[in-house]
């Protein structure tokens, strides 16, 4: 259990906001986003480059209470990178009942240790630029109610994608789905159906929401 102590430390938060979740199992569900500020990454279709830098310091005692009062459910956890807080998300973490918590990761940074109910975590492609960044190891420590998530910008993303599964099998939910914009659905259906894998095809939804303004 955490102390007095731990609960008045903070950690850089960039945005805290309601919205739809976009990707994943939990798609669809209104939920509390938590965005925290920094990533040891650039990837080259990043949306998110203004959490780099900018945001400010706030209590894990005020996360803690936000989250509790959140009317809805689902709690993600995302960033930037949030596991360059690990300890401060562990933290928080063991503090929540009652609420589903998805901590976002890159795979640049090891799961060991996380406590989430739902660690989503992609696995870079080439595409991105930062591939060679992941730690390959962390897919053996993906379990089955945790989700890997494929954003593929072209074919030969789902090339290496699927090398790399057929050596490393994972446990949870694989979630392929296309950059906004630079690559087509139907390239990823044909991929997946040709190949005989058991990907789950998606899309982005907070894009389509993005559209609809």
């Amino acid at each position: 259990m955490s102390s007095i102590k731990d609960q008045k430390k903070t950690i850089k938060i960039n945005e805290i906001f309601y919205d739809i979740e976009g990707e994943g199992k939990y798609q669809g569900y209104p939920t509390l986003f938590i965005r925290v500020t920094g990533c040891n990454l650039r990837c080259k279709w990043c949306d998110t480059k203004y959490a780099y830098f900018n945001g400010k310091n706030i209590s894990i005692k005020k996360i803690i209470s936000i989250i509790k009062k959140s009317p809805y459910k689902n709690v993600n956890i995302t960033g930037g990178e949030p596991l360059l807080y690990k300890k401060t998300i562990n933290l928080i973490t063991k503090k929540i009942k009652n609420k589903i918590i998805t901590i976002e990761t890159n795979g640049s940074i090891s799961i060991k240790g996380i406590k989430a109910d739902n660690i989503s975590m992609d696995l870079k492609l080439p595409s991105s630029g930062e591939s060679d960044k992941m730690i390959l190891s962390n897919l053996k420590l993906l379990r089955p109610k945790d989700q890997l998530k494929l954003v593929i910008g072209s074919y030969e993303d789902m090339i290496y994608a699927n090398k790399i599964l057929k050596k490393y099998k994972v446990k949870s939910t694989i979630i392929a789905q296309p950059v906004y914009k630079k690559f087509k659905l139907i390239n990823i259906k044909n991929f997946v159906l040709k190949n005989k894998l058991n990907w789950k095809v998606s899309i982005q939804m907070h894009k389509m929401f993005e559209k609809d303004v």
